[in-house]
């Protein structure tokens, strides 16, 4: 007998944030623009950290990156806890084949991370998106008994941007300023996020085709967190936390539906496991909780709020925060850290350089508070202002107690990073590379080199 068990096809793209046409972005993304179009476009959907590997390991595993240890970049000595478990590995328990397509960014090896089938990473998004699309031609006679997943990781859009692109950026975000070095930067990031548009119209060609897989295919598109420019990765302002997720599945979830509903990364993989019948089992102790109700229109109970952080990237960045509908709080734990932090590739970008004066001249507040309708920008730390002082103190609980019931480690003091973290500081200090001072917490963590 045939497993009626949806297939799932998640696409997940690098330092994407929200840029598409289909959230109002000035880049035309027709083939995304119809995935939306064809199922559910999530507007408020935030990833717990605005950096490549916490966000993905939270998406895989369904727990915040202080819990499941994945609190820096993998290429920089961060792992997952050895158990750890991730979808696939729930999946392929479950009787799924498991597939990896392109890049990853949760683990130096990644067959811990359970896929049954690893292709080879070293491609751009067209030459992904033609492997995938011949896995796809091939389910049709392969296998079919089984439902599969399949994880493509493009590494667009991240950073290198094309410093010739093919047409000029028709806008900034209104987060930036409309700088010159900007507006170029943008229009590079844009001619990537037309390669991925371009490398999903390859994929769903083959998946729709008559040749495409059996059985019913649940697809969806994200990204890890924000763009690669100032005051978006790396920060833990909406511009950083805000991600795209578009979800299409024919007859379950309604063309055209849109949802604000405040979301959680932390809440896709209890999700995905709900759609495709597969129970966590008692001992998951997941953070994240199924929104499968929501997208086929069901009764949802909304969240209402979510938590964020961010620990180690290039540098010592600790912050952990949450935001409600309305309001954000955040705690700073460095307080030498910069009023705005820029991840490397930025710091050393054309923006960085125009804006490195006004992100790194001061430092920041230990406490940030933003009335996001009156600020959406969060321009405006509103942490002292006495009408919000019930707002503030309500946050400030918040997050302390669940800094205290998830055993966050940063209660007990500065996070040291591993060995390679420490050793790429170390030589970028000597070569005078590094990007600004080490603050005081640093060159502790960092011991006497530092």
């Amino acid at each position: 007998m045939a497993d009626t068990r949806p297939n799932v096809l998640m696409v997940i793209t690098h330092d994407t944030g929200r840029h598409l046409g289909c959230y109002g972005a000035p880049v035309p993304t027709p083939t995304l623009d119809r995935v939306a179009a064809a199922g559910m476009r999530l507007d408020r959907y935030f990833c717990v950290a605005a950096q490549c590997s916490p966000s993905r390991g939270a998406i895989l595993t369904g727990r915040y990156p202080h819990r499941n240890g994945l609190m820096g970049l993998a290429h920089l000595g961060w792992e997952l806890h050895p158990e750890e478990r991730c979808l696939p590995h729930y999946l392929a328990e479950a009787g799924y084949d498991t597939h990896l397509f392109g890049f990853q960014h949760e683990s130096r090896d990644a067959t811990r991370l359970g896929y049954t089938h690893v292709s080879d990473p070293a491609r751009d998004a067209a030459g992904v998106a033609a492997a995938v699309a011949a896995f796809l031609r091939d389910q049709r006679t392969a296998r079919g008994e089984r439902p599969f997943f399949a994880m493509v990781g493009l590494r667009e859009t991240h950073r290198p941007f094309p410093t010739a692109p093919s047409a000029p950026a028709a806008g900034v975000p209104d987060f930036l300023p409309d700088l010159p070095p900007v507006r170029a930067e943008i229009a590079g990031l844009n001619e990537l996020a037309l390669r991925v548009d371009r490398a999903m119209g390859t994929i769903l060609a083959a998946l729709d085709g008559e040749g495409g897989p059996r059985g019913e295919t649940l697809v969806l598109y994200t990204t890890d967190h924000g763009i690669a420019m100032p005051g978006a990765k790396g920060t833990c302002y909406d511009a950083g936390l805000g991600t795209a997720l578009l979800v299409r599945w024919p007859g379950h979830i309604a063309p055209g539906s849109r949802s604000g509903s405040l979301l959680s990364n932390v809440d896709l993989l209890p999700t995905l496991l709900d759609a495709a019948g597969v129970p966590p089992g008692p001992d998951a102790d997941l953070d994240g909780r199924s929104f499968l109700a929501l997208l086929r229109g069901e009764s949802y109970a909304p969240r209402r709020h979510i938590f964020f952080e961010m620990t180690w990237h290039d540098r010592y960045n600790p912050m952990r925060g949450v935001r409600t509908d309305r309001f954000k709080y955040v705690r700073n734990f460095d307080p030498e850290g910069p009023a705005v932090y820029m991840p490397s590739d930025i710091y050393r970008s054309p923006s960085g350089d125009a804006l490195r004066e006004p992100c790194y001249a001061t430092r920041r507040a230990s406490e940030q508070f933003f009335d996001l309708q009156r600020d959406p920008l969060e321009r405006q730390n509103a942490v002292a202002e006495p009408a919000y002082q019930a707002d503030v103190a309500a946050l400030r609980t918040l997050v302390a107690e669940w800094m205290e019931d998830s055993a966050d480690p940063l209660n007990r003091g500065p996070v040291p990073p591993p060995a390679r973290q420490i050793e790429r500081m170390l030589d970028e200090a000597r070569r005078h590379d590094l990007t600004g001072p080490l603050t005081g917490q640093e060159r502790a963590l960092l011991g006497e080199g530092g």
